[in-house]
This record gives C-alpha cells, structure tokens and sequence, in this order.
C-alpha cells in the first residue's frame, strides 16, 4: 500500500470508532500502530532520498499488456492537486489523522519518559485524554502513591567538582559515604589548602599560580573575593560539607523526647491559645425515620498556650584552622550543632516533666488535682506498674464517659532499663510458675531511658519516671516547629572584624503541655549505681 491508502485505513478505523461513540478496540489499536509503522518507514525512507513506495502488487486487469506495463513501469508519486483544488473533506480527514497520531505519540513519550508503563498510556490514549489530562492523571497517582517524580537534572562541572571534594573532606574524617561522588577519591588526600587553591585556579582561569601561595596568603585571597556569592568554589563546598555534617548529626542526636511527644506546626510566632479538646465526642444517639441528627457540643475544653521561639549558636571555621588544616572541625562542629538542637529540646522536654510547673488550668502537671501522681515513690515494680496503667486509663469527661487512653511509653532514668527488661520480658513472676501479667505489654509499650533524668534530679536524690499514654489518645505534650522544620537551619554569614567563615545554625520550636491526662508520674526512689568509682 502507498502512504494515501495508509492513510486512508487509519482515518477509517477512527471515523468507524467515532461514530459508534466509543474508543478503538485492542485489536484495533493493534492494527491502527501497524498502519502508523508502515507509514513512518515510508517516510524514513522519503527522508533519507530513497525511491516513493508504491502498491506492492499491480492490480488485476483484463488487458495482459495493460497488467505487464503494471509490472515493469515504476509507480510514480501521484502529483498533488493544485493548491485551491482538494477536496475539503478529504483534508479535514487527513488534519484529524495526523492530530491523534501527535496525541498518542505525545502520551505514549510523556508516560514512559515519568515511568508509567504501556499499558496504562494505551488506556489514556483509548479515553480520548489530552495532554493536560494524561499529565494530571500521571502526578495525581504519583501523589496518591507517594512516588517520588524522579527528574534528572545535569550538574555543571564546578557543581561536579565541589560535590566531589565535599565528600573526599567527609571521607578523610572518618564519615562513611554510601555512595561518594565521581571523582571523590582524586580529592580524598587533598588538605584544604589545595582545594582552595584548586578552586581559585579554575575559577580565576590559572592568571595566578595558586598552588605556590603559603596558606596565609591564600586564605586572604578566600576572603577578599565575595565569597558570599553562590558562583564562590571554595565555599560552596564548604557549605555542602557541613550540611551533610549537621544532618547526620541531627539524625543520629542521642535524645528519647521524640518517642512521646506530639509534634505540631505554627506558621508564626504570636502566642497562639489551643482549643483543645480531650474529653468525648459523645454517644451515637438513635436517629429514628425521617428524625434529625443532633450536633454534640464539646464540653470538655482546654487552652493550652503555644508559642515559638528561635534558638541557635554559631560556629566559625577560623584562619588558623584553615592554616592547621583542620579538616574535622567542618564536620565535627556542624553534627555537634545539630545534635545539640536536639539535645536541646530533649533538656527542655524532661524539665517540664521534673520541675512539674503549673499549667493552663492553673495546677501542677502532676498532683492530686489531675489525679496524675502516684502518691509514694518506688522503684521498678510490677504493682507500681500495673498501678500507672490505672491511673492512665481511669480519666473521665465532664459528663462521666471514660477517656479510653492506652499505655504506650515508660520514660525512666538511666538505671532502670535492666530492671524493666526484666519486667517485661519475663513468663512468669514466681517459682509456681505464675504467668506474667506485663507480658501482654512487652510489644506495646516501649521502654525509653535517659541520663537526663538523673542529670537534672541530682546525686543521691529521688528519680520520677513516667508512663506516657498513646498520642492519639491523649497528647501530653506537643513540640511546635515553625512551618514544620524540624532540622536547624544553617547559613553562611560574612561578620567584621573576624578572621573565618561564619556558619549560623538555629531552629524555631515551643514546647508545651497539651493534656495532663496524657502522662503518670511515680515520683520514684534514688537510684542506686552497681558503679564503684574513685
């Protein structure tokens, strides 16, 4: 067939399948691709010079010397109408096939280029659905399914270069990099003087011999170049080194606080009062034929404040480390800083918990008034135990209805964990062999200890522990971050007067109490060290 009844075919199987107001059959679909195949090889072929295709096979004739001249004497290309000649119709035709040829070939690319396999493109393509559709379905599904959109961006060689040497500084102090960048290694025995003067070089075009500059000098050279600019070498990769630095550190902060508080987020730093509300939703009440439902009015109402404040230090990478070439202080200094951010709450978290301050009703977070203290202080004991998970869940709503909290976390001080492993993990609690009640427990209370506890308390002093309800149920207390960042923040900053690169990290965060009903204290004993020490 030549390309006019190629054409011809797939303008009928869409015409056939529009005017039955439906989409193409597979087994159309099939034959509508083999046309499009067929057609784009006698294009190819238009385009590479070669001879225009012809039918294949001379049609059948009466006369023999009409069918021999068939044979013999090549097919031309029919010679186009005259422009103002076409039949409008036929043209129209040939627009609207040559439009859903653009439209599918356009899906069938967008869906493999965002990894949607085939046959869901074919199913776009058989709907009818534009462009703007296929894209919307495509990242409505990704969103749906929490897939990431994977978009390959490529690096420019300086970016190639500081990300290399970024990970080579990482290396040398003893960071393990999963996957270090290319090129890394040809930096890993580098001091920074030589990064420096690398970055200089390349970046001034060689009109200096860097290399042959004493550290001193080449450190003023650092600092006299605004180095405050993103288009700055050496810096940026001393800022890409340090935030590898303070995220790991963040991550791997020693701190217990995160596995019972709420976390929430405020979008300024007014003082904002939380309607909060702990109590019931109420009962279902029977709604009889044609009745009206009845709205519940929340009786149980709390206003806990919640405020942000911002915290932060700030670190300097000086001339004299630069000179010393002290490549652990770009890494120690960041995860140290990140670290403390979350050491720092940890602090602020287990203070309030200790210090047992007033809260938004006016009485202390512990006391008979919340019926949330357990009156004489013990050790780890399974009666002190059981007798915490009561308290927990023997709160009751304004109306009586029982606030059903389960236990979820026990916060004790370090000491203590030996003695809950026990308690917990033990079948029986006596020779007659005596099942262990705690036992149903051990998978769904998790069992936390922290120094802080007794740091704060003090040598030879009673250590409370605490037992935490789940955070659905009862929130005891929430940490807000503003906008949710809950990693520090870190900028490069330029300050008079000193000799170095100046990091500043902070972070925005309030810690407050949401619901007394939330947490159990047993004021405990003074823990006892096994520990014998000069």
């Amino acid at each position: 067939m030549n390309l006019q009844e190629l054409l011809e075919q797939q303008r009928s199987l869409i015409t056939t399948a529009r005017a039955e107001n439906r989409s193409l059959t597979d087994e159309e679909s099939a034959q509508y691709d083999d046309l499009q195949r067929q057609i784009d090889e006698i294009l190819a072929r238009r385009s590479a010079g070669a001879q225009p295709e012809a039918s294949q096979a001379a049609p059948a004739s009466a006369d023999p010397q009409q069918a021999e001249r068939s044979q013999t004497v090549p097919a031309q290309t029919p010679t186009p109408a005259p422009a103002g000649t076409e039949n409008p119709e036929r043209s129209a035709d040939n627009a609207a096939i040559m439009a859903e040829r653009q439209r599918i070939n356009d899906i069938m690319s967008l869906c493999r280029s965002l990894g949607v396999d085939d046959q869901t493109a074919r199913t776009y393509v058989n709907q009818g659905m534009s462009m703007d559709q296929v894209r919307a379905a495509v990242l409505d599904g990704m969103m749906a399914t929490h897939q990431p959109l994977n978009v390959q961006v490529g690096q420019t060689g300086a970016e190639r270069r500081a990300a290399a040497a970024s990970d080579a500084i990482m290396m040398r102090a003893g960071v393990h990099i999963e996957h270090p960048a290319q090129g890394a290694e040809d930096f890993r025995g580098a001091s920074l003087r030589q990064i420096a003067a690398r970055c200089l070089s390349d970046d001034k075009n060689g009109r200096r011999d860097y290399f042959m500059m004493d550290a001193s000098n080449l450190f003023d050279e650092l600092c006299s170049r605004s180095y405050l600019t993103p288009e700055a070498a050496f810096p940026a990769i001393l800022d890409q080194t340090i935030e590898k630095s303070y995220v790991d550190g963040w991550r791997t902060a020693p701190v217990t606080f995160d596995h019972f508080v709420a976390t929430g987020t405020l979008t300024d730093f007014k003082s904002s009062p939380n309607r909060y509300v702990a109590g019931s939703f109420g009962e279902f009440l029977k709604v009889g034929e044609n009745g009206e439902l009845k709205a519940t009015t929340p009786s149980d109402e709390k206003l806990p404040n919640r405020k942000l404040e911002t915290y932060g230090r700030q670190f300097t990478l000086s001339r004299q480390a630069f000179i010393d070439d002290d490549i652990g202080l770009i890494t120690r200094l960041p995860r140290q800083a990140a670290a403390a951010s979350r050491t720092t709450q940890n602090k602020q978290v287990y203070q309030i918990l200790v210090n047992n301050p007033a809260i938004y009703d006016g009485a202390k977070l512990f006391g008979t008034a919340h019926k949330n203290m357990i009156k004489t202080g013990t050790g780890v004991t399974r009666d002190a135990v059981e007798t915490m998970i009561l308290a927990l869940g023997n709160h009751q709503t304004k109306d009586g209805d029982a606030i059903l909290i389960r236990p979820a976390v026990i916060a004790v001080p370090l000491g203590y964990k030996f003695d809950m492993y026990t308690l917990f993990q033990s079948e029986t609690i006596d020779n007659a062999g005596t099942k262990n009640p705690l036992l149903q427990y051990a998978s769904s209370i998790d069992v936390v200890e922290d120094a802080t506890l007794n740091s704060l308390v003090g040598s030879g002093k009673a250590v409370p522990w605490f037992m935490f309800g789940d955070k659905n149920d009862a929130a005891a207390i929430q940490v807000d971050y503003l906008n949710g960042q809950q990693t520090p923040q870190i900028r490069r900053m330029e300050v008079a007067g000193r000799l170095g690169f100046v990091w500043d990290v902070y972070l925005d965060w309030g810690i407050s109490v949401q619901d007394f009903r939330g947490v159990v204290e047993n004021p405990g004993v003074a823990v006892k060290s096994p520990l014998e020490l000069a």
